[in-house]
């Protein structure tokens, strides 16, 4: 990467709600961005230039003048920097395209969800510097070029000697990068945190009101602890992500709604309006990104010679919604339903409540 006084070349290659909220953000410090999409997106933008906004009153224009658009990948050909904010479905699209567009000294992000992204497109360009990173935050596109922050969390990226030359940049926008030795374990840490994604998908309801619901929390917490054993029992490492350990977590969404408004206070601190991308995607008519989140846990399953049965139901649930099925689960009646895929239930005494 270029350590000249020219402003940095950033290209955003995925110009949804993530990618025009990153962009816009580093847009507005002065950084050179070109954001890449559909058409839609470009003409939005065009009409009403970027407005980013986050929980905490946070208000930062960005002149439709001062962000580039373009809907194919030319300006990566000169960017010292491409974040790549697409759906995990269009990575392997994605690489292809990179290979044959960026120069040799590009380095390539990855804020993405899912474990292997990266690695697709490290296999894809095998001469660049290739990172993983994640996008702890819920965005929400509100329309007209406006795109809001909904929950809290700074970026986290794998360690490597070429993050120094672009931190400076993320860090002055407001999106410090919060480098890690073992960047498996953050994602497989985020990964878990996600399993509420299809949940809130099939409530129909905002995060905030799903997770202030005792039964949606359970539900929840079903899926974390089936991932939690099958990541115990291959020795996978988690990262401690929130203030508590993964391991704990499950047993706090079971709480009593009372104490979960307490103890729980910093999972709810949350817009009120903010939704999943999940959700988002079933709204759009879009295919969702369940494969690369419970999917996971179900192909670790597969790998472990068993079954992760509430995150199959969970893939099965979100596919059934996205051709047209229910979309408005009460707690009570997902959590039935996950309940039932565990088998026969253990006497009483003798069996952990959830």
């Amino acid at each position: 990467m270029s350590g000249a006084a020219r402003p940095l070349r950033i290209s955003v290659f995925g110009a949804g709600s993530i990618g025009c909220y990153l962009g816009g953000r580093l847009a507005a410090t002065g950084a050179e961005v070109t954001l890449i999409g559909r058409e839609r997106v470009g003409a939005e933008i065009r009409d009403h230039g970027l407005r980013l906004t986050d929980l905490h009153g946070s208000d930062i224009r960005v002149a439709a003048s001062d962000i580039a658009f373009d809907t194919g990948p030319e300006s990566a050909a000169t960017a010292d920097l491409v974040v790549v904010s697409v759906k995990s479905a269009g990575t392997p699209e994605v690489g292809a395209t990179l290979a044959s567009a960026i120069g040799p000294g590009t380095v390539v992000v990855s804020a993405q969800n899912g474990l292997g992204n990266a690695d697709t497109l490290r296999a894809a360009l095998p001469g660049h510097v290739v990172l993983a990173a994640m996008v702890p935050f819920n965005v929400v596109h509100r329309g007209d070029g406006h795109f809001h922050q909904g929950s809290e969390g700074d970026l986290e990226i794998e360690q490597h000697p070429a993050v120094p030359a672009f931190a400076p940049v993320f860090a002055d926008a407001g999106l410090p990068l919060h480098p890690h030795d073992d960047f498996r374990s953050v994602q497989w840490a985020k990964l878990l945190l996600n399993l509420n994604n299809p949940v809130n998908a099939l409530s129909g309801l905002p995060l905030r009101e799903e997770l202030s619901r005792r039964p949606f929390r359970r539900a929840l917490a079903l899926a974390q602890r089936e991932a939690l054993a099958l990541l115990a029992a291959r020795g996978i490492a988690v990262a401690k992500l929130t203030p508590l350990p993964p391991q704990w977590i499950p047993r706090l969404l079971t709480v009593p709604d009372g104490v979960f408004r307490v103890a729980g206070s910093r999972m709810l601190a949350i817009d009120p309006h903010a939704r999943s991308s999940m959700w988002d995607d079933l709204e759009a008519c879009r295919r969702t990104e369940v494969d690369w989140i419970s999917g996971e846990i179900v192909r670790l399953a597969e790998a472990s010679g068993t079954a992760a049965p509430v995150n199959a139901r969970l893939v099965a649930l979100i596919r059934e919604a996205e051709a047209g099925g229910n979309r408005q689960w009460s707690g009570d009646a997902l959590l039935a339903d996950l309940r039932s895929q565990r088998g026969p239930r253990k006497p009483a005494g003798k069996r952990q409540r959830n």
